[in-house]
């Protein structure tokens, strides 16, 4: 067994296809077909199902996946390690952010990452979680925000927080501030609500199924500031992290309550490629991040709990 297998087997399993793998890595497809063959003859079993539409995971190929992509990453760790840490970093990072994150973070981080390395250059693109996870790994992105996902072991996750989320609506109508509300009250509550193809959707309707009710939307609305917008007329209410609203809250343009039985919320991460080397430069846009969402936290402008130091 060597790294070059272990490279190999993450990246078949991803694409499905040792063609389109010897493709993206630039080696010859028979001889990418040898080290999967040597990597099953060295572990006794089948990684992976052979069929017309390509090729998946057996059981074997699923239990190893995991820790050959975790085996990528420290050796990424070693490389990293070895480097001066106090070199000035440069180039170009691509970055992938949620728009929940984007409104909140992207000033502080740029501020950050701009005052220990100005010669760095950023490229910002925002997007739902699961698209941006998959232009992380079709080489698009060097990094993203995301919401967790499960990812076969494709990717490398470091979660940075798990977010509270929070009803909100237009001033002047029934709800308190810091008065929280049951979730099934929202019943008979008019909702402009993202669409069900969209992550907090998801969550959304499992917490409405936890408390015995169904979500009623009155609107469906993908983009972040028109659904602020159309709160704010009074179209009806919404349920969003605190972040990208603390300042609307503060100024009285809208008002934010507590949701419970259940608390409705979600988990932040930093997200990685698993089959490629990750620069220094982005594991420190990654760790600008995640010292920005401590600050946030600790602040009151976003609400959560911070996972680790």
């Amino acid at each position: 067994m060597d790294i070059a297998q272990l490279r190999t087997l993450v990246n078949v399993a991803e694409l499905g296809s040792v063609t389109a793998a010897a493709d993206r890595l630039g080696i010859a497809q028979p001889a990418l077909s040898r080290q999967i063959r040597l990597l099953e003859s060295d572990l006794g079993g089948a990684l992976f199902s052979r069929h017309g539409r390509g090729m998946t995971l057996t059981q074997l190929g699923h239990r190893i996946i995991g820790p050959a992509s975790d085996i990528l990453m420290r050796l990424d760790d070693i490389r990293r390690c070895a480097r001066d840490p106090y070199t000035l970093l440069v180039g170009k990072v691509r970055v992938g952010v949620t728009p929940t994150v984007a409104e909140v973070a992207t000033l502080p981080l740029v501020r950050a990452i701009r005052t220990a390395h100005p010669q760095l250059s950023l490229c910002f693109t925002t997007g739902f979680s699961g698209h941006l996870v998959e232009w992380l790994k079709r080489g698009e992105l060097d990094c993203c925000v995301s919401y967790a996902v499960s990812d076969g072991g494709l990717v490398h996750t470091v979660p940075i927080l798990d977010e509270t989320l929070w009803l909100v609506a237009a001033p002047g109508g029934r709800l308190v501030a810091d008065t929280p509300v049951s979730f099934a009250s929202l019943a008979d509550e008019l909702m402009v609500l993202p669409s069900p193809t969209h992550g907090l959707r998801a969550i959304l309707d499992a917490a409405a199924m936890q408390a015995g009710i169904a979500l009623s939307a009155s609107l469906e609305v993908d983009s972040l500031t028109a659904m602020i917008d159309l709160v704010r007329a009074g179209y009806g209410a919404t349920i969003l992290p605190y972040a990208p609203i603390h300042a609307r809250v503060r100024a009285g343009e809208l008002i934010a309550v507590p949701l419970m039985n259940p608390v409705p919320g979600r988990r932040i991460v930093m997200t990685y490629p698993a089959d490629r080397e990750i620069s220094p430069a982005a594991r420190f846009v990654g760790d600008s991040f995640a010292a920005v969402a401590r600050e946030l936290v600790a602040s009151g402008n976003w609400t959560g709990s911070v996972i680790g130091t």
